[in-house]
């Protein structure tokens, strides 16, 4: 995955200590399949709750746009079928 994601403005706006931890993902998941980034996503995740770093929904949404770059169509539907089951077991161990 090249670094043009880091030029996006709506980047510009995202705290230092979270961009970091999405480029150290978007580093794991360079050449990755869809099926293969549920564990990079939840690493993230875990990584920056235990930090105290906590990601607005936006920011979910933005990253996930970065990880879907360059992917086909099917990987794109593999991530959202992902994410969608994460955070519905993110939801059930919140509550």
């Amino acid at each position: 995955m090249d670094n043009e994601w880091m030029n996006n403005p709506a980047m510009k706006n995202i705290d230092p200590s979270k961009l970091e931890l999405i480029r150290m993902a978007a580093e794991r998941t360079s050449g990755k399949s869809g099926r293969d980034l549920a564990p990079v996503m939840l690493a993230l995740i875990t990584s920056a709750n235990k930090q105290g770093v906590h990601f607005s929904p936006d920011e979910v949404s933005l990253i996930l746009e970065i990880f879907k770059k360059g992917k086909t169509k099917e990987e794109q539907e593999q991530i959202d079928r992902t994410v969608r089951m994460t955070s519905s077991i993110l939801q059930k161990h919140q509550k």
